[in-house]
């Protein structure tokens, strides 16, 4: 039985050090072009993590989970800014529309090509990603409960017999444990979610070459992944108003991220006609 080819990998470039912050900064000029269109994104975002903190604030691995399930889907959840990027870029209208149309399309695709080069790419992905999301709050969770030295309950709980411990040693095992499981989940999503978005191609050529991108360039990438933990924390401490802004401006961020990483220009383009297939 012969082996399966190899599926076809865009080239990726290497990049310098400090190009994150360009994509930073891209990603605010991006925002200043669309307007209110970003920044309803991020509002969006602030509005469902107040509902959870509303919901689970007495349920702190409840609460945790939701977060971060809902931090690490982020990529997907991003889409429509990337396409909003996509279209600044090839001057093309970005407006409402093209938010409706981005989300609409994928869900027309059919069913049949789950496994295909349709939307439902997106789908599988944010699938992935949410059960990888379980998987630490679960690790996470019985680490707490095995190792602290008193139930923990509540966040403050969580802050003051761990973070804030005299004996860090606990937090210290948690913090590498969490950036041990964080790590592929970051170098599969950072290039994939745009590449599926802008190009016919697979879930797996997508992930492959977005750890392809990580591991030709780990110094600039590893600030990237700094930047993106950064300011989350932020707009999470800011009680969650700053992720109207955190959220839109990672997202630009992001499109440009995979524009200046990926050259994709092998992979034929995804158009509103790919997403209007019908059996």
């Amino acid at each position: 039985m012969r082996p399966k080819p190899r599926p076809f990998l865009p080239p990726v470039r290497s990049i310098g050090l400090m190009q994150p912050l360009a994509w930073l900064a891209l990603a605010w000029r991006d925002m200043v072009r669309t307007g209110w269109l970003s920044f309803a994104h991020g509002l969006a975002v602030a509005l469902f993590g107040g509902v959870l903190l509303a919901v689970a604030h007495h349920r702190f691995w409840l609460l945790a989970g939701a977060l971060s399930g809902f931090l690490v889907v982020a990529p997907v959840l991003a889409t429509s800014l990337y396409a909003l990027s996509r279209a600044l870029e090839r001057g093309e209208p970005a407006n409402l529309a093209l938010v409706r149309r981005t989300w609409r399309d994928w869900q027309r695709s059919h069913p049949a090509r789950w496994g295909g080069h349709g939307y439902w790419c997106l789908v599988q992905f944010g699938l992935l990603l949410a059960l990888a999301a379980t998987g630490w709050v679960i690790t996470s969770a019985a680490l707490i409960t095995l190792l602290a030295p008193v139930p923990i309950l509540t966040p403050l709980d969580f802050m003051h017999h761990v973070v804030l411990a005299p004996d860090s040693r606990l937090f210290a095992l948690w913090l590498a444990l969490g950036s041990l499981l964080a790590a592929p989940i970051f170098a599969s999503s950072v290039a994939a979610m745009p590449l599926l978005l802008d190009r016919r191609a697979t879930l797996r050529q997508a992930v492959l070459t977005s750890w392809q991108a990580v591991l030709a360039n780990p110094l600039p990438m590893a600030l990237w992944a700094a930047l993106i933990l950064g300011f989350t924390l932020l707009g999470l401490a800011s009680l969650l108003l700053g992720l109207i802004a955190v959220m839109p401006m990672l997202g630009h961020a992001s499109w440009h991220a995979y524009r200046d990483l990926v050259d994709a220009s092998g992979l034929p383009e995804r158009d509103a006609a790919d997403t209007m297939e019908r059996p």
